[in-house]
């Protein structure tokens, strides 16, 4: 029988190279399909290697001058144009970066046509999810945003509702921002509070254009925030709307910045709760979507002990075949880091010990704690966005 899950993936996709230096190293990508493999995760979905997004594909979500300006930068490095968000610090320019910028949008508008038509039921591409990029410009390491593209092409074939689900350490902002008049599209974003982070947006009153409000959510917790907040922020306020809206596709971006060990963030999250947090989207799309699911990658930066095994759990769930987190890496996999790093990398496939686990989360219909600043985030977001779909924000 053949797989219903298929992933995207090719050697070309480690092209994504702002340079030695910057945050977003592409081996983070390469090790992540080493460790499925290795694990055997890859051996259960269909694996496919996309074509980059042709113009008219990226101009879905893109202007024409901006894709022209990204062309320019990407034959000669020295034309980046920072007005444009190119050549700067955050996004340098390097040869080649259109084409390496428009397959990974390939790679997910791919996954979002088999979906359209039944070939498939869960698509995974851990290469995309470029949720900062604009209509206009790129921002914070993002150049072409994938999970925009597939999700206009979506609507443009008469699918009428889709819900994007954010649950990367930065506020989601391209997503919003591409959608945020447009009533068919639901986003939600759980982040850490842009008076901590970039891109320093993202706050409860952010509800969406004239013609869609309600439509957007943002849920900003404090820098504090450990697996148990987040996981209750995520419980509280996801599911709920998501039932609410009744998307016929759901999208999720799986950013694993929000790790204790990433360097660019201040969430003090394990990999057994990042994990859940897959499962529960995986859960949703069955409960909601027919399991319509889309999954995508993100920020994550801790490119050997956080990224793989958290993007391999992504796609073993996808693929209905979880790793037990007590998993050992497989040795040859350790040497390989060992070989490039100088370290063999983590040993198991989660962080927490046995008596720690399952994680527990308070649910929200036990009450919340006004006196915590958790608590009030997420209460601030269900006060703004509940009323709008019919919920109680209180109860519901």
């Amino acid at each position: 029988m053949a797989s219903r899950t298929r992933a995207i993936w090719d050697d070309a996709f480690t092209a994504y190279n702002f340079g030695r230096d910057h945050p977003m190293a592409p081996v983070r990508l390469d090790l992540t399909t080493r460790l499925a493999r290795a694990l055997g995760v890859l051996d259960d979905v269909e694996v496919v290697a996309p074509d980059p997004a042709t113009d008219d594909e990226l101009l879905l979500a893109h202007d024409a001058d901006y894709i022209a300006a990204v062309k320019r930068a990407s034959e000669n490095p020295a034309l980046a144009d920072p007005r444009r968000g190119l050549g700067t610090d955050d996004d340098p320019a390097f040869a080649g970066m259109h084409e390496a910028s428009a397959r990974i949008a390939g790679g997910t508008l791919a996954l979002a046509r088999a979906l359209h038509a039944g070939e498939i039921d869960h698509g995974v591409n851990y290469c995309g999810g470029m949720h900062h990029a604009m209509r206009t410009h790129a921002a914070g390491f993002c150049i072409y945003n994938d999970a925009a593209i597939a999700i206009q092409w979506l609507l443009d074939q008469g699918v009428e509702r889709v819900a994007y689900v954010d649950i990367d350490v930065h506020h989601g902002d391209g997503v919003e921002r591409i959608f945020w008049n447009e009533p068919r599209v639901m986003t939600i974003s759980v982040h850490e509070t842009g008076r901590a982070l970039f891109p320093g947006t993202g706050w409860p009153a952010d509800i969406g254009g004239r013609d869609a409000r309600g439509s957007k959510v943002n849920v900003a917790l404090p820098p504090t925030t450990n697996d148990a907040h987040w996981l209750r922020a995520i419980d509280a306020i996801v599911p709920p709307l998501v039932h609410a809206f009744r998307p016929q596709v759901l999208v999720t971006q799986h950013g694993c910045d929000t790790h204790i060990d990433d360097p660019l963030a201040h969430f003090s999250i394990s990999l057994d709760a990042q994990r859940r947090a897959h499962e529960s989207m995986h859960h949703l799309a069955h409960e909601v979507t027919g399991g319509k699911w889309l999954a995508l990658g993100g920020g994550g930066y801790e490119v050997v002990d956080v990224v793989p095994r958290s993007w391999t759990h992504l796609t073993a769930i996808a693929a209905h075949r979880p790793v037990p987190v007590e998993t050992e890496l497989p040795a040859e996999w350790r040497a390989h880091v060992e070989a490039l790093f100088g370290r063999p990398g983590p040993k198991r496939m989660g962080d927490l010990p046995a008596e720690n686990l399952p994680i527990w989360v308070r649910p929200w219909a036990m009450g919340h704690n006004p006196d915590n600043a958790h608590d009030r985030a997420v209460m601030t977001t269900r006060e703004a966005v509940f009323p709008h779909h019919g919920l109680d924000p209180w109860f519901d």
